[in-house]
């Protein structure tokens, strides 16, 4: 027993190694998760593509389920990394962003935040935004 526990911290260990949470120009990134917003609270959706070791740009569709109706929001976004400059882990990245976009009760939807990804695996880990909106949720390297 003690043996298979050192074997599997050792893989745990050896995965969390290889795990990027951004991986500059090129990268990929899915996550969904719980959203919260003035709104009401519901499902996240967003894909992120890298433009440079900074930047990322992506879109994303929220839908919101409250008592009265139930909104979506379509949106474009863009995130500044800042993994690098604050020469974090690989693993872990925080990123400012904006979306900008359209809400189904016809107002124009604006949202600003601060997210955090981590990845314990190559291809999963988890993120969290809070600003005008929040959300926590899976994250996915494609």
């Amino acid at each position: 027993m003690k043996n298979s526990m050192i074997i599997f911290t050792l893989f745990i260990l050896s995965i969390s190694i290889n795990a990027q949470s951004y991986d500059c120009k090129g990268d990929h990134k899915f996550n969904i998760g719980y959203d919260f917003y003035r709104y009401g609270s519901g499902i996240k959706a967003t894909y992120d593509y890298g433009l440079g070791s900074l930047f990322s740009i992506g879109a994303g569709v929220s839908y919101y389920i409250n008592n009265d109706e139930n909104d979506y929001f379509l949106y474009g976004r863009t995130n500044f990394h800042l993994a690098d400059l604050l020469d974090l882990p690989r693993q872990l990245d925080i990123y400012p962003g904006v979306e900008i976009g359209y809400l189904s009760s016809n107002d124009i939807g604006i949202s600003g935040y601060v997210g955090l990804r981590y990845f314990f695996s190559k291809r999963f880990g988890f993120f969290a935004e809070i600003g005008t909106n929040g959300a926590i949720g899976l994250s996915i390297d494609l």
